[in-house]
């Protein structure tokens, strides 16, 4: 049985246009050392190790995982924990036959894919068995027959999950997937599992048909003091992006910081570092930059790993 993850996301978004890296239009330089040096080398650095190959722009390169929820699963505790593990039995037949090609529809196109069997996708949503149920049935609780005395032992732990997700019945349809060309409509194998709302989706386009995201852009190790990350991309109007970055607890103010390239551009943030005792949290802060040229195909990348960085919108 199959770990599986799931993400209903929305397009990613590319780039185009020109302009000169530094902090975001009108934003004032921050409040410390000034980091846009070393900011500049990062994302020249970065913008340098990105060479997506020609499936990034014409082929299926997805930018989630490959088990999708295709609605709300209403879940309780228990199936959250199944789902998040990939805990799964069948009561039904998989079909093992390989279906004819498929098509993936891309907002800018139509891609037509060799797919895969229910089978052969129910084997990669499967993860595994469910640990040992601590002596309890898989059913539901049986019913208290007496209210516990003052001298009756409390119990101290909750009880571990251990129910697996029923898989009733399975059909080919389709998922919104996130991918290199925006959000596209998928193949997918629609399985009917009986303890959620929704149906859960395993991708069906075979493995050779599916591109892999571009590694190795942010090969450098860590960031330069003074400058963080950029985590996602909220949303794209024009020539303004607007972006999460993530930074500590009692750090000061992030201040935006870009770099515009042809084909990419790169975002991140300076921040001063707080010098007193404080909280081991990420703290996620929004930032907007102004970018010379409008967004257009160009590619949004984060400063720290280098990743392409997507909008995400709807549930």
């Amino acid at each position: 049985m199959r770990r599986s993850l799931a993400l209903l996301g929305l397009p990613l978004l590319v780039l185009s246009g020109c302009a000169a890296p530094g902090a975001g239009s009108g934003a004032p330089p921050p409040a410390g050392p000034d980091q846009r040096p070393a900011f500049t080398q990062r994302a020249d650095e970065v913008a340098g190790r990105w060479r997506p190959g020609p499936q990034w722009h014409d082929g299926y390169v997805p930018l989630q995982d490959a088990t999708v929820l295709t609605g709300d699963p209403v879940f309780t505790e228990e199936t959250k924990v199944a789902f998040t593990a990939g805990w799964y039995r069948d009561q039904i037949a998989i079909p093992t036959a390989v279906p004819p090609q498929g098509s993936i529809r891309f907002p800018d196109g139509v891609l037509r894919v060799p797919l895969v069997s229910a089978a052969d996708a129910y084997a990669r949503l499967d993860q595994g068995d469910p640990p040992p149920c601590d002596g309890r049935p898989r059913g539901p609780e049986p019913a208290a027959t007496a209210t516990p005395g003052p001298d009756d032992p409390a119990s101290t732990t909750a009880p571990t999950p251990c129910v697996p997700l029923t898989v009733t019945a399975v059909r080919l349809g389709s998922a919104p997937v996130l991918t290199s060309r925006g959000r596209a409509d998928v193949p997918a194998w629609l399985f009917t599992v009986e303890e959620l709302a929704a149906p859960v989706a395993r991708l069906a386009v075979a493995p050779r048909a599916v591109g892999a995201v571009p590694g190795g852009a942010a090969d450098t190790g860590s960031l330069p003091a003074g400058l963080v990350a950029a985590q996602e991309l909220r949303a794209v109007a024009g020539d303004r992006l607007d972006y999460l970055v993530g930074v500590g607890a009692c750090d000061g103010t992030p201040t935006p910081l870009v770099r515009e390239g042809p084909d990419v551009v790169v975002v991140g943030a300076a921040v001063v570092a707080a010098t007193g005792p404080c909280t081991m949290q990420l703290a996620m802060k929004p930032v907007s930059v102004t970018l010379a040229a409008p967004l257009g195909d160009r590619t949004v990348l984060d400063v720290g790993s280098g990743a392409p960085l997507i909008v995400r919108t709807g549930g």
